[in-house]
């Protein structure tokens, strides 16, 4: 089994995903989209994780690979391959499928709770009532077409998202652990100016090692549901 990840800058990676995946046996290959733009054959793997990072969908003129995986994404899932995004990853999703993606009316980063979304289907996946996760992100995005919402918080409706059996996209990151946090915070502290949904560099970083521990296993349970029980 081959799980292939797109990477869009060196400081995000697949944090907690990297163990899971190695734990369940799969052959882990990525393209870093920052170096090259060489996509394997959607029919050579099993999984796709689309990965975060701080530039928008929409800037395609600056970066013309984004054309390029997004035509590399919606293909995958059209043959059925699960496929799980994350922050820009999920927005990708949702703009190659035919939704828009747009500036938030706040800007989300650090730990704040996000909440379940009940659903017409009992095939959904189910988060938690409410639990506390970690966020960095300016943007959202419209409900692509066939898309449910699965999760919400006060400060962004739109946080997770399924399609079918096998696509699930989180505006969140439940990958993350403390090392790839310091990376985010290293990289990108220019963004963390004081405001409602913006924590302080200090309040991010002293999370304890629970908090982390909490998050990973909800991503377990994500790749679980999409990989474990799908078909």
């Amino acid at each position: 089994m081959r799980a292939h990840y797109l990477q869009h800058v060196p400081f995000e990676g697949l944090g907690s995903i990297e163990t899971w995946l190695q734990n369940a046996g799969y052959e882990i290959t990525n393209t870093k989209l920052y170096e090259s733009t060489e996509l394997p054959s959607p029919n050579e793997i099993d999984f796709l994780v689309v990965m975060g990072g701080p530039m928008s969908v929409n800037d395609e003129d600056q970066l013309p690979w984004l054309v390029l995986e997004k035509r590399f994404v919606r293909k995958v899932i059209e043959i059925g391959k699960p496929v799980l995004g994350i922050c820009l990853g999920a927005q990708l999703i949702a703009n190659a499928l035919g939704g828009q993606v747009y500036p938030n009316a706040v800007k989300e980063i650090g730990w704040f709770p996000v909440r379940s979304v009940g659903t017409n289907t009992n095939n959904a996946f189910t988060f938690p009532k409410s639990m506390e996760v970690f966020h960095w992100h300016g943007e959202t995005f419209s409900m692509p077409p066939g898309a449910i919402r699965i999760a919400e918080s006060d400060g962004c409706e739109n946080q997770a998202f399924q399609i079918g059996r096998s696509v699930i996209g989180l505006q969140f990151h439940l990958e993350t652990t403390p090392e790839s946090a310091r990376e985010l915070v290293a990289n990108c502290r220019d963004e963390l100016i004081p405001a409602r949904y913006i924590q302080s560099e200090e309040d991010i970083l002293s999370k304890s090692l629970e908090s982390y521990s909490s998050i990973n296993q909800l991503m377990g349970d994500v790749l679980s549901y999409l990989l474990l029980n799908n078909g």
